[in-house]
């Protein structure tokens, strides 16, 4: 005897109860991740930023610290003289490429030193001279690299070869004080013609917790378990009916003989 839960309007109610667990489950995730989505005031274009940069002396006085979870890649403008001599390399890794950035001071008027990146190349001893005279120059502020970036040169001269972008690294080369950050410029920056451009940092992102989108995905997902006991109630209750009806068909062919039989023996 084949199961009630197969007949044709059994099948069409699990149909719909996959149907709505699908639609609920979909619906779950989708706003589930709108919950967490980046916030569109927090997301960047660092290229589009370059338009609205700001003087860096207005994240802090020259000298000061600049907390890198709060300024790393805001775009800015620092204005002084580039200091040739003071110019070093670091090892830098460009798509995949060993080569060089090559970085040097920005001096501003109070004696403050910039730390600047120039850009990449692979030969340290063919750079081109930095301009001269005083320069404005726009970029991404960048916090101080760590032993984790870059690569260690074979055979690469240890003179004017830095490990990594870090002013407490600096600070050894120059006699300027620094600023506790530095600077990576776009390609349309003139310091940067006869180098490759480093790429432009990653967009900053960050979210804030969508409340409403939240809740609804947990509705989603109360709808669905509703859904779902309600479905498995519905076959529980079919299961005992159909065996309620078995049991009380036995028990009528096993009753008791009846009185036209009882008089065939008398």
């Amino acid at each position: 005897m084949s199961s009630p839960l197969l007949s044709p309007r059994w099948l069409g109610i699990h149909l719909a109860a996959l149907l709505v667990a699908a639609v609920c489950v979909a619906g779950t995730f989708w706003q589930g991740t709108r919950a967490f989505e980046p916030d569109r005031d927090v997301i960047t274009n660092p290229v589009e930023d370059l338009a609205d940069a700001i003087p860096v002396a207005d994240l802090g006085e020259p000298g000061d610290f600049l907390h890198p979870n709060l300024t790393a890649n805001t775009a800015v403008e620092a204005s002084g003289h580039f200091d040739a001599d003071a110019q070093v390399v670091v090892p830098q890794y460009l798509d995949g490429a060993e080569g060089y950035a090559v970085v040097l001071p920005l001096v501003t008027a109070e004696g403050v030193a910039m730390p600047v990146n120039r850009g990449w190349t692979e030969d340290p001893d063919a750079v081109p001279a930095p301009p001269e005279g005083n320069v404005t120059v726009t970029g991404w502020l960048q916090p101080p690299q760590d032993s984790s970036e870059g690569f260690v040169p074979m055979g690469a001269p240890e003179e004017g070869t830095v490990e990594r972008i870090a002013p407490s690294l600096l600070v050894g080369e120059w006699d300027q004080r620094l600023y506790a950050a530095y600077l990576t410029l776009p390609e349309h920056e003139p310091a940067v013609d006869g180098l490759t451009a480093m790429p432009p940092p990653e967009p900053p992102t960050g979210f804030t917790i969508n409340w409403r989108s939240l809740s609804y995905a947990v509705q989603w997902a109360m709808f669905g378990v509703s859904a779902l006991v309600f479905w498995i109630i519905l076959m529980r209750r079919e299961l005992q009916e159909a065996r309620a009806r078995d049991t009380g068909g036995a028990s009528e062919s096993g009753g008791p003989p009846s009185d036209q039989t009882v008089g065939a023996g008398s």
